[in-house]
């Protein structure tokens, strides 16, 4: 059945015409708050690559992120749900913000706000990350905090319909030492969650000696989706540093998914055994290079987001440092096939300052990338895949604090959007007709990171 709704899903004439952004204001000379910016990518209009509208948050350094929704096809089958909220929480203020997308779609408005008070005293979390809506309509929210800054993996419930704080997802007591991503299974009875680090350490930027200090993740857990009890944790190790976003593939049926690890560029699979358990091998390695002119005398490419074609035929990721977006071909699940590769700017450009000494890969330094008359700063970062496979689209904004210490031209000029067309049997190219520039925004230079569909898209979607 998932194929054919996916093949239904791939033909369909539908074509994106607006995506959400949210975006950090990165302009130093005037404090100014984060907002969500709506973008027209419909070629046919007269807007095409514009910004049309800005929804300003009421407050300052939020530090606006990901993104979801209040309802999407777990709810299938309930005709009261509608999908008109975007549940927009803020990673550093631990604000949640309920966006009104449904009376108005090209000018959302200010629902709902969620104070961190609330996830302060009733769940003891703090840093909210990943939304997803779950089938019984509540909305639930991964967490990466404690409200003094130390890191804590639990999970907010919110009510789906007034999105008041529930409480918290996990039984008391029973939160993990690291949060950041979850993906639900089910009809296989499961949830898997992800570590980031403790966002004291994570939040002015990247300090290698944290990981020996245990303030990074690099564990898998595994939890019954039922009880709500943790079942197993699937340590990945140094080869599994930083294991951040976990997608399973979109058939309900299925009992294995990937993640991406970013420091150590490696890509698992995980899966259930023949014994009922669950098991992660690593499939992909995207090796260091040995440089010079860094800050380290090795730079990994810091694998900073994946996602899988609904077909779940392709999966995609992004080399935030070394600077490009890479394709695998996933139909034998354990062994991927590269079948696409294409830099977008990153660390390692010619005229940069970096040499690369030593490359496993044998890859020439890339040029740089200039897309209408603009030098891409920053590296691809957050991905989304249109719903017929076709367009890949690309921004290059990580996290403010981290954006400022790899990227400081990028903090300065502000990130961009970028545009991949893909081959139908595999293969990534260039848009060249289009960018989005967030450096000539009316209030300065700001940087976009993820991106949604009104319609729903490759990473929010869970099918019972």
């Amino acid at each position: 059945r998932h194929q054919v709704r996916a093949a239904l899903i791939c033909s369909l004439p539908y074509r994106e015409e607006i995506v959400y952004l949210p975006c950090i204001n990165c302009n130093s000379d005037a404090l100014k708050p984060d907002y969500l910016a709506t973008v027209d990518v419909d070629p046919k209009s007269p807007t095409f690559c514009q910004v049309i509208h800005r929804l300003p948050m009421p407050n300052l350094r939020d530090e606006l992120h990901h993104s979801g929704w209040n309802a999407c096809s777990s709810c299938f089958g309930d005709a009261s749900r509608k999908r008109n909220r975007l549940i927009l929480p803020a990673l550093i203020s631990s604000r949640v913000y309920v966006v009104d997308v449904g009376t108005d779609p090209r000018a959302p408005r200010i629902h709902k706000i969620v104070e961190p008070v609330d996830l302060f005293w009733k769940c003891g979390l703090a840093n909210p990350h990943t939304t997803h809506c779950l089938g019984n309509g509540q909305i639930m929210i991964s967490c990466i905090g404690d409200p003094t800054g130390n890191g804590k993996g639990g999970f907010v419930l919110l009510d789906g319909e007034t999105f008041e704080v529930v409480g918290n997802w996990e039984h008391s007591g029973e939160a993990v030492n690291f949060g950041y991503d979850f993906w639900y299974q089910p009809r296989h009875n499961v949830m898997i969650s992800t570590e980031w680090g403790a966002p004291k350490a994570l939040a002015g930027g990247f300090n290698p000696a944290h990981i020996n200090e245990g303030l990074y993740g690099s564990c898998l857990h595994v939890w019954d989706w039922t009880t709500h009890k943790k079942l197993q944790t699937l340590d990945l190790g140094e080869d599994g540093a930083i294991p951040l976003e976990v997608r399973f593939l979109h058939d309900p049926d299925a009992t294995e998914g990937y993640v991406g690890c970013a420091l150590s560029g490696t890509v698992y699979r995980f899966y259930k055994t023949p014994k009922g358990d669950w098991a992660a091998e690593r499939v992909i390695s995207v090796p260091n290079k040995k440089v010079e002119g860094w800050a380290l005398p090795e730079m990994p490419g810091l694998i900073t987001d994946i996602l899988i074609s609904l077909d779940d035929r392709f999966l995609y990721f992004s080399n935030w440092l070394h600077g490009d977006i890479r394709q695998y071909d996933i139909t034998d699940r354990r062994s991927p096939r590269l079948v696409g590769q294409v830099f977008l700017g990153g660390s390692l450009v010619s005229d940069g300052p970096v040499r690369v000494l030593e490359d496993p890969e044998k890859q020439s330094q890339p040029p740089p990338r200039i897309i209408k008359g603009r030098r891409v700063s920053g590296g691809p970062q957050m991905l989304q895949l249109s719903l017929d496979g076709r367009r890949l689209y690309v921004t290059t904004s990580l996290f403010s604090g981290w954006d400022k210490q790899f990227y400081p031209d990028m903090a300065k000029d502000g990130s961009v959007m970028m545009q991949m067309d893909v081959s139908v049997s595999g293969g990534l190219s260039l848009n060249e007709n289009f960018l989005v520039d967030f450096g000539k925004e009316p209030d300065g230079p700001a940087l976009a990171h993820e991106l949604r569909y009104p319609g729903g898209d490759c990473t929010s979607d869970i099918w019972l």
